[in-house]
């Protein structure tokens, strides 16, 4: 019988460090879509007694690593890190999206200047915060990016996409250290 072993999305592909930008696969635990049913005060205090974390304003992101809440768009979020409570299905409908989503960390100085050949949102500090999220499309492909610190953001895109989505970066990093050096 064959021995099957689990593979993260990005299997050995990373992490992979270009001039002063360095790509990281994350590992979220957790991925839980949280739609609530009624108005967004009622889940936001279900999500705070369950997780101790707000129902994000759009565009924002709540808690921090091993429980964030990230807006995912109208009346919807992800809840990052623990899996989520029963009690939360009085307010929302849960789907486990887990193994759906493959999860990577950019850093360094040249991280914003990656980013900028990909993605058609302003993401420079001035602007995007950290704790400032966007729905946008990164290359070809629709994405989630949270900024997590001063020079690092958290990308999210479908698993299946996760090749796709190393190829872009590596490329990216590629042509902004070539200039930098």
């Amino acid at each position: 019988m064959a021995e099957l072993k689990a593979r993260t999305p990005c299997g050995d592909l990373l992490p992979l460090t270009l001039g002063d930008a360095t790509l990281e696969e994350l590992d979220l635990g957790h991925v839980t879509s949280v739609m609530g049913f009624g108005d967004e005060a009622s889940v936001s205090r279900a999500l705070e007694a369950a997780h101790g974390v707000a129902f994000p304003k759009p565009n924002r992101t709540t808690g921090k690593d091993g429980t964030r809440c990230i807006w995912f768009g109208r009346n919807q979020a992800l809840l990052i890190g623990p899996e989520a409570k029963a009690s939360l299905t009085e307010q929302a409908a849960l789907v486990d999206q887990s193994d759906g989503w493959c999860a990577v960390s950019l850093s360094g100085s040249a991280s914003e200047d990656v980013l900028a050949r990909l993605v058609p949102v302003d993401l420079r500090a001035g602007h995007f915060k950290r704790g400032h999220t966007a729905r946008t499309q990164l290359g070809h492909m629709m994405a989630s990016v949270t900024r997590t610190g001063a020079n690092s953001f958290m990308i999210l895109v479908f698993r299946s996409m996760a090749a796709t989505l190393v190829h872009e970066l590596e490329t990216a990093m590629q042509a902004v250290a070539s200039r930098r050096v």
